[in-house]
């Protein structure tokens, strides 16, 4: 989802920062986007606060700050078998990470510019595996909401998507990726399975409506009502 959105602002003619945890994953998220002298990469884990501080520090300005972070691997479990260290790096994707980058990342954000974070339909439809994951989600909507309030004029929102078709889900279902995204599009009222261009461009609109904060956007085919 991330790559899909740097793509298109590229596209858009704006600076693009892209962050992550790996140089590898972000050497190749490069071969996709290009050469293009308007993008950056740069390795943070934005979960650690001395990481987000240097990272603000390299950038003067800025317009928007966008995380799609959720790192949830072991944290689908039944709670007998639920490690406490998977929900721990879940709490730290989708908590401190948004915290962080909301500490930093505002001084460096102009007064007309807005933050967009990643929830997702487990706050609203949890599975009986999922309630760690559930409750990362609902926590930072809330959080969401707090911000608008304190960091105003700059907007802040999330973006709650359904089932997407990204690599999260080789940890979700494993080998069973294909069967069980697939009987999701037979049951979701659009037919499909989301795709990330599908979230990009209701980050796109987050990012440039001018009225809109503490929302969450849902883009999700219709989940909630099944």
């Amino acid at each position: 989802m991330g790559l899909a959105l740097a793509q298109r602002c590229l596209e858009a003619g704006a600076r693009v920062t892209i962050v992550g945890r790996h140089e590898a994953r972000l050497q190749a998220a490069r071969a996709v986007l290009g050469t293009s002298t308007a993008l950056d990469a740069v390795v943070a884990d934005v979960s650690h606060e001395e990481q987000v501080a240097d990272l603000f520090e390299r950038i003067d300005g800025l317009d928007h700050v966008v995380s799609t972070v959720a790192d949830i691997r072991g944290a689908y479990e039944l709670l007998p078998d639920l490690d406490l260290k998977a929900v721990q790096r879940a709490v730290d994707s989708k908590i401190y990470a948004p915290l962080l980058l909301a500490k930093h990342g505002a001084p460096k954000i102009d007064p007309k510019g807005s933050i967009t974070f990643t929830s997702g339909i487990a706050a609203y439809r949890p599975s009986a595996r999922g309630s760690a994951v559930a409750a990362v989600n609902a926590a930072l909507e809330g959080l969401v909401r707090a911000l608008a309030l304190e960091l105003a004029p700059i907007r802040v929102n999330a973006v709650s998507p359904g089932w997407v078709d990204t690599s999260i889900w080789t940890f979700v279902a494993g080998d069973r990726k294909d069967e069980v995204l697939g009987a999701m599009a037979e049951r979701l009222p659009v037919g499909r399975i989301g795709q990330p261009d599908d979230i990009a461009d209701a980050i796109a609109f987050l990012m440039g409506n001018a009225f809109t904060t503490g929302t969450v956007l849902h883009v999700e085919g219709g989940h909630r009502l099944i």
